[in-house]
């Protein structure tokens, strides 16, 4: 016997994702969890770069569970909390402008910005950014990872690592949109010096307070955007002298 789920598609700046509401409905989570390769299929599925799971929590006032598209799990999406965060609200799964969400990232609590019945905006502490090498995780001796030559293939990259609950491998190039992400993005995600694989940004710094982005998510390969990507980006153009500490970032 099939089982009808409900969904509702969102997208934060173009990252898109099929979001379950496992609060309101006894859905089978582990049949979700599985399902999301086929549900994302662009060509046969629904679409989208992840799945979200709305789901209650036993310390914090909800859970997220993101599932990328190839079916893997991610710990933190930037722009997944933002859309997890509207729905809550705007499903009246609560009342409260301020409130936790529990993920494998650790406790993100996003604050809505309401105009009249309406999220405008949603404001994320990403948290404290982590540059030991262990923490990324990166194989290597100890310390932070900053403009680090990584071979691939027979180019050779100054790589910054950064973890924003999950890894990122911050690369900067002259043009960013003429650079073959979709030839070198798979092959830095799964190098064998990262034995959790990691998220690939390369970016562009067009001056110190601005920088352009292109970003191959884990999991999802090329994305529209990707929230903690930005700021792990953010974090290693200050650690190499390319950005202020506030900066705009175009995804």
């Amino acid at each position: 016997m099939s089982t009808a789920y409900e969904f509702v598609k969102m997208h934060g700046l173009g990252n898109d994702f099929i979001i379950f509401d496992c609060v309101s409905h006894p859905y089978n989570i582990e049949h979700l969890v599985q399902a999301a390769p086929t549900l994302c299929d662009r060509n046969f599925g629904i679409g989208g770069d992840g799945v979200i799971l709305v789901m209650p929590s036993l310390k914090q006032d909800f859970r997220m569970r993101i599932i990328n598209s190839d079916g893997s799990e991610a710990e933190m999406c930037g722009n997944g909390i933002r859309c997890f965060a509207v729905y809550a609200y705007e499903h009246g799964l609560t009342d409260r402008e301020t409130f936790t969400v529990e993920t494998l990232a650790g406790v993100i609590t996003p604050v809505m910005l309401v105009e009249g019945d309406h999220v405008k905006a949603v404001r994320v502490d990403m948290g404290e950014p982590r540059l030991e090498r262990s923490e990324i995780p990166m194989e290597g001796p100890a310390g932070k990872v900053i403009n680090e030559a990584l071979t691939v293939d027979s180019a050779t990259f100054q790589v910054t690592a950064v973890s924003m609950g999950n890894p990122h491998a911050v690369i900067f190039v002259s043009g960013v949109q003429e650079f073959p992400l979709a030839q070198y993005g798979p092959l830095i995600e799964r190098h064998p010096a990262f034995p959790k694989r990691t998220n690939v940004e390369f970016t562009q710094v067009v001056s110190p307070t601005y920088l352009k982005m292109r970003v191959w998510e884990r999991g999802a390969g090329p994305t529209l955007a990707c929230g903690t990507g930005a700021c792990a980006t953010l974090v290693a153009a200050v650690l190499t002298g390319n950005a202020e500490r506030t900066a705009v970032v175009e995804l």
